[in-house]
């Protein structure tokens, strides 16, 4: 990850969070920090500044809560094309460890 993007974003976590939302649509907290292996509430405080903010919203989803970001926010149009564009720079080793996870079970029965 770039530090000029950790830079304008602000934080390390901040630009994690966002580039995982990016690359995976939508993310609860606990998933997010699992990916990275950062501390939990440093995920947790990010997102609720964004939510506060209107970068992102949040729905729950049993007991998760579950954040995407907030398209009614046409600023919010722009910051996801920046973060496309900082996708496609970063190292492909870097794509495949954070941003190509399987995010469903497999299918049961189904070969490997």
């Amino acid at each position: 990850m770039s530090p000029v993007l950790e830079a304008i974003l602000g934080s390390r976590s901040a630009a994690q969070a966002l580039l995982f939302l990016q690359a995976y649509g939508e993310g609860h907290a606990s998933r997010i920090a699992k990916t990275y292996d950062v501390p939990l509430m440093a995920i947790q405080r990010q997102l609720g500044r964004l939510e506060r903010e209107g970068v992102l919203v949040s729905r729950m989803v049993g007991n998760a809560r579950v954040f995407e970001f907030n398209m009614r926010n046409p600023t919010v149009r722009n910051l996801r094309e920046f973060l496309d564009a900082e996708l496609d720079l970063l190292p492909e080793e870097e794509l495949k460890r954070y941003y190509r996870q399987r995010q469903r079970p497999r299918r049961g029965g189904k070969r490997m």
